[in-house]
């Protein structure tokens, strides 16, 4: 398929998992993307995989100056953005009782202000037909203990698409959430290996965890024409998790 033939992305997050899934999924349909991460070694991994039509740009989404950079190097090599995959996130357990200022302000300076201003700062190089996609989570309907912050902060996540969509009226450029269950990415395997993984994955009606390609073809769909009269919406890639 070239379903995204000509198209340019950018993917927050997009060293590694969903983010790089989806990287190499858009490349596949046609795309040349920029990824953009906090580790510069993962970022010179993921490029080397990608291959030619791929460009990383080192930096944090809570980092205005460092958002600048992207953008400015898009600008410099592409001219126009059709496509932004807001994807960084941050989070981490506290129940209440224990949560911090410092536990909040590092998964909203990366959620949601993060988000807000990887799209604000997308905009004067998007137009007509311009696609933008948010990362939202399976956690922003549901509950679960001691995830009420990052839950919070996806829940805002998922009003940010149903306003912005009244915001870009007349301009051509949708909006949607893409919101994963429990996916089995590098990080995941990190934080709660493999006896946590197996909990994860009986949580849902699937019975299994999803693999980061097929959240990178989600991706790709809300990226592409074929979800031309989606706006304001939520895909929810998760198992069923928060559905029944």
């Amino acid at each position: 398929m070239n379903r995204l033939n000509g198209k340019t992305a950018v993917i927050t997050g997009g060293a590694t998992g969903i983010g790089r899934a989806a990287a190499k999924r858009f490349i596949e349909e046609g795309a040349f993307v920029f990824i953009f991460g906090r580790r510069q070694e993962a970022l010179d991994a993921a490029v080397a995989d990608l291959g030619p039509n791929a460009r990383a740009v080192r930096g944090s989404v809570s980092d205005l100056a460092d958002l600048d950079r992207l953008y400015a190097a898009v600008k410099t090599e592409r001219g126009t953005l059709d496509i932004v995959f807001a994807n960084a996130g941050a989070g981490s357990l506290l129940a209440l009782g224990n949560i911090t200022a410092e536990h909040i302000d590092e998964i909203f300076d990366t959620n949601v202000k993060g988000s807000i201003f990887t799209v604000q700062k997308a905009l004067p190089l998007m137009g007509e037909g311009g696609s933008i996609i948010l990362t939202g989570s399976s956690a922003g309907t549901t509950g679960a203990p001691a995830f009420s912050t990052y839950s919070a902060s996806k829940a805002a996540v998922r009003n940010l698409a149903r306003t912005w969509a009244e915001d870009l009226k007349g301009t051509g450029i949708r909006v949607n959430v893409l919101s994963p269950g429990p996916t089995a990415t590098e990080l995941a395997k990190e934080a709660v290996g493999e006896e946590g993984m197996k909990i994860f994955a009986s949580m849902n009606p699937l019975q299994r965890m999803a693999e980061p390609a097929e959240l990178g073809a989600a991706a790709a769909f809300l990226a592409s024409q074929d979800s031309s009269f989606m706006t304001a919406s939520e895909l929810a890639v998760d198992g069923g998790l928060a559905q029944i």
